[in-house]
C-alpha cells in the first residue's frame, strides 16, 4: 500500500483529502505544520508528499528541500493559491513532480496522484533492471584465468569508455554477447539501451526493416510507422551478432549509417541522426569471406576498429574447472539442491572433452548434470555420452595440431587390438568380428605392429 503524507493547515481540506485517498487504496497521513511534517518524514518515509507552500510555521518549499535531502525518491506535489505560481514554479525548480492551484477538483488531483505514483514505480523498476542488467552482464561474468581470457577482459576495459566500434570473432558458444554486454556496461553508454539482433536470423528485407525501421504503407504489412533498432538504441549500443552472414546490399546500407550516423526508415523520405556504438560478432573468419568477395572491405574497416578474439574452449583448457564449478554453484542455487563439487572423475573426463560447443555446451552439460545428481558431488555418470563412451575419449582432444588421419589412425588400431583380444589371438576369428577378409586382417596386424599375437590362428 503506498504510503502519502498531506500537510496543510486546513483541517476541512486535510479530512477532504484524507477520506479521497483512503478510498484510492492509499494509507494516508497528516500534518498541519512544517515541524509536524519533517517529525512525521523523519520517523516514517513516504511514497508521495502533498504540501501546500504556505503554513503557519514556515515555508512548504523547506519541507520539499528535507525530503530531496533524505528520500529522494519520495514524490511531492505542492499545492498554491492561484496568486502564488511563482513560488510553485521554484518548488519545481527544487524537485517537486507537479503543483495544483487552488481551489481544485478532486478528481484531477486523483488523476495527477495516480500518474506521479505510476512513474515513480518505472523509475523504480527501471533502475532494478539496470542493477539486475550490471550484474548480470557486467565484467564479472566474463569468467577465466587462462592468460588468453585475462587479455580479453584487460581489453574489454581499456576500450570499453571509448565510442569506437568492435569486432568480437570466435566461434560459436564462446561469449561474443556477453562480452559485447560487458563493453556497454562498463561504457559511459551504461544507462542507455543495449540492442541485440542476429543478422543471419532474418532475410534482408526483413533485416533492413528491423535495423532502420519502416512508415505506414511501405510495404504490404506495414499498417503502422515502426522504430528500428538504431533509434532505439540511440545513446546506447547496437549489437549485431553473425554480421558476416549480411547480404551485399544490406552491408551498403548498414555502412552509409556507419559513416553518416544518420538512418532513412524503409520507405521514408527524413533522415534520422542517431547516436549509436556499434559492436558487431561472427563466428567466421572475416579475412576469409574477405578475399572470397563475399564481406565489403570498407565495411570491415569500420567495424574492426578495434578487434576482440575469444579463444575457443579447448584453447584455455585451464579455464574449465572455474567456468564448470561456477555454473555448478548457479544451478545448484537454482535448483535448490546441495551440489558442493565435481568428483574427480568427473573433472578429468570434463578436463579432456574436446567442447566443440564451447562455453555454452560446457554451461548445458552442467547444468543437466546438477539437475541428475542425487549425492553432494557430481559423479562421472551424470555426464552425458558424448563425454563418457570410449569415442569420447579417444577424440579427446581436437586441439590446435589435431590431424584426422592419425585420429582415424589410432580407433583402426584400438578396433584391431580389441578384436585380436576377444578372439585370443586368432586372425581369422578377428577379421570375421570385424566383417573383413583375412588378408585385410594381416595388414593391419602389420600397420599396427600387433605381430606379438599368434600367426598360426
Amino acid at each position: 500500500m503506498k504510503k502519502i503524507l498531506v500537510v496543510d493547515d486546513e483541517p476541512s481540506l486535510r479530512e477532504l483529502l484524507t477520506i479521497m485517498m483512503r478510498k484510492e487504496g492509499f494509507a494516508v497521513a497528516v500534518a498541519a505544520t512544517r515541524t509536524a511534517a519533517v517529525d512525521a518524514l523523519t520517523k516514517a518515509p513516504v511514497d508521495l508528499l502533498i504540501t501546500d507552500l504556505r503554513l503557519p510555521d514556515g515555508d512548504g518549499l523547506d519541507i520539499l528541500r528535507h525530503v530531496k535531502a533524505t528520500s529522494p525518491e519520495t514524490v511531492v506535489i505542492v499545492m498554491t493559491a492561484f496568486s502564488s505560481t511563482q513560488s510553485a514554479v521554484a518548488a519545481l525548480k527544487l524537485g517537486a513532480h507537479d503543483y495544483i492551484i487552488k481551489p481544485f477538483d478532486v478528481d484531477e488531483l486523483r488523476i495527477v496522484i495516480r500518474k506521479a505514483l505510476e512513474q515513480q514505480q518505472l523509475r523504480s523498476e527501471n533502475l532494478l533492471l539496470k542493477a539486475g542488467f550490471r550484474a548480470r552482464y557486467g565484467i564479472e561474468k566474463l569468467i577465466g584465468v587462462s592468460p588468453r581470457m585475462v587479455a580479453v577482459m584487460e581489453m574489454v576495459r581499456t576500450i570499453a569508455p571509448t565510442s569506437s566500434s568492435v569486432l568480437i570473432t570466435g566461434e560459436s558458444g564462446t561469449g561474443k554477447e556477453l562480452v559485447a554486454r560487458a563493453v556497454h556496461a562498463l561504457s559511459p553508454r551504461r544507462d542507455a539501451p543495449f540492442v541485440s539482433i542476429n543478422c543471419a536470423a532474418l532475410p534482408e528485407t526483413l533485416l533492413e526493416s528491423e535495423l532502420f525501421g519502416h512508415v505506414k504503407g511501405a510495404f504490404t504489412d506495414a499498417h503502422q510507422h515502426k522504430m528500428g533498432l538504431f533509434e532505439a538504441a540511440h545513446r546506447g549500443t547496437l549489437f549485431l551478432d553473425e554480421i558476416s552472414e549480411m547480404a551485399a546490399a544490406m552491408q551498403v546500407k548498414l555502412l552509409r549509417a556507419l559513416q553518416e550516423r544518420r538512418i532513412r526508415r524503409v520507405g521514408g523520405n527524413d533522415e534520422i541522426s542517431v547516436d549509436v556504438r556499434v559492436i558487431a560478432a561472427t563466428n567466421r573468419p572475416v579475412e576469409a569471406l574477405l578475399s572470397e568477395g563475399r564481406f565489403r572491405q570498407d565495411l570491415f574497416y569500420r567495424i574492426n576498429v578495434i578487434h576482440i578474439h575469444l579463444p575457443a574452449l579447448r584453447e584455455r583448457a585451464e579455464d574449465i574447472p572455474v567456468l564448470a564449478r561456477h555454473f555448478l554453484e548457479r544451478y545448484g542455487k537454482e535448483m535448490g539442491k546441495v551440489v558442493r563439487d565435481l568428483a574427480p572423475g568427473t573433472l578429468e573426463m570434463l578436463e579432456r572433452h574436446a567442447w566443440p560447443g564451447n562455453v555454452r555446451e560446457l554451461e548445458n552439460v552442467i547444468e543437466r548434470a546438477v539437475a541428475l545428481e542425487t549425492t553432494a558431488l557430481i559423479q562421472p555418470e551424470r555426464l552425458p555420452a558424448t563425454l563418457t563412451s570410449p569415442a569420447a575419449a579417444e577424440v579427446a582432444s581436437l586441439a590446435p595440431g589435431f590431424r584426422i588421419d592419425d585420429h582415424l589412425h589410432r580407433i583402426e588400431g584400438a578396433w584391431a587390438r580389441q578384436a585380436l583380444d576377444a578372439a585370443r589371438g586368432s586372425r581369422t576369428v578377428a577379421a570375421q568380428s570385424l566383417g573383413i577378409s583375412a588378408r585385410s586382417m594381416r595388414y593391419l596386424v602389420k600397420k599396427h605392429g600387433l605381430g606379438s599375437h599368434d600367426d598360426n590362428h
